[in-house]
């Protein structure tokens, strides 16, 4: 079944020394078949939404995606008005109990959704986060920080504790699949134009990734938010109730609760099998 979707992120796909991963999300939605992309509103956090904004349009022009509906969101914690806050409230009066957001920066735009129209997540059908940490994130060069969650902490538990049908990709569960250069260079055909585009513009963040980690390859964080949304049966859901606390999300730390001490439940999806997952992204990569 077709899925109408809003794509909320912080997409600075090739620029140098920031995150690739919620421009490959973009692509992969955009290859995907069952995905309605009604619009991209942007956010801030792998950096300023200033930057974030017009990398997007630049991407959609590089691709051939005139077209793509792209709106500019908030551009520090509270900033709740905004063209994306609109566009995200408006989508949801026009597609009430059909629409899904998959964010994957701050949750300042959603936050702000909340704020203008407080039954934002009651129409919402589905909500898809890649964020927050249930442990340390340590690699052999040092601590890696959660970036999305702890943008804007009181937006961030609305959408936790507020939002129905909430699931949250964090980043221990990403760790399991790991993509490398040689993979990428074996996998993204040079004579297929998206692909080679995909190799020549991410190609800079195996370096960055080893010199700052030490991880021998990049963890596709946003792009497994987006497999789930559009492909649940890679994953097992995990279900588990949730004690969402302020301080906690300094950090983006999820704490685990009794049920009768949780403040909400969230899924946890987890992939299941690491093949069948990295065919589906390539296929839909290739499909863009």
């Amino acid at each position: 079944m077709e899925k109408k979707i809003v794509f909320d992120c912080d997409n600075t796909f090739g620029m140098k020394g920031c995150d690739v991963d919620d421009g490959l999300t973009l692509l992969y939605l955009l290859g995907h078949p069952r995905a309605d992309l009604l619009g991209v509103t942007t956010t801030y956090g792998n950096s300023r939404t200033e930057a974030v904004y017009p990398n997007t349009l630049k991407m959609a022009r590089e691709i051939g995606r005139e077209g793509l509906i792209v709106k500019r969101g908030g551009e520090r914690p509270g900033d709740f008005k905004s063209e994306a806050v609109d566009f995200l409230v408006e989508m949801a009066d026009r597609h009430q109990g059909e629409l899904s957001v998959l964010a994957t920066g701050s949750l300042t735009n959603l936050g702000g959704a909340y704020e203008k129209d407080p039954h934002f997540f009651e129409k919402v059908k589905e909500i898809v986060l890649m964020g927050g940490i249930t442990e340390p994130l340590l690699f052999a060069k040092g601590r890696m920080d959660e970036l999305n969650f702890t943008c804007d902490q009181k937006a961030t538990f609305s959408v936790l504790t507020k939002g129905r049908n909430v699931s949250v990709i964090t980043g221990n569960n990403c760790l399991k699949v790991l993509f490398t250069r040689e993979e990428y260079r074996r996998e993204l055909k040079e004579d297929i134009p998206i692909l080679s585009y995909i190799r020549e513009r991410t190609d800079y963040w195996f370096d960055d990734n080893m010199d700052d980690y030490g991880i021998q390859g990049f963890y596709n964080w946003d792009v497994t938010a987006g497999a789930y949304l559009m492909e649940p049966e890679l994953f097992e859901d995990i279900r588990k109730p949730m004690d969402i606390r302020m301080e906690d999300l300094c950090e983006g730390f999820l704490r685990e609760a009794k049920e009768e001490e949780a403040n909400c439940v969230l899924s946890l999806p987890q992939i299941r099998e690491e093949r069948a997952f990295k065919q589906n992204i390539y296929e839909m990569w290739g499909k863009a």
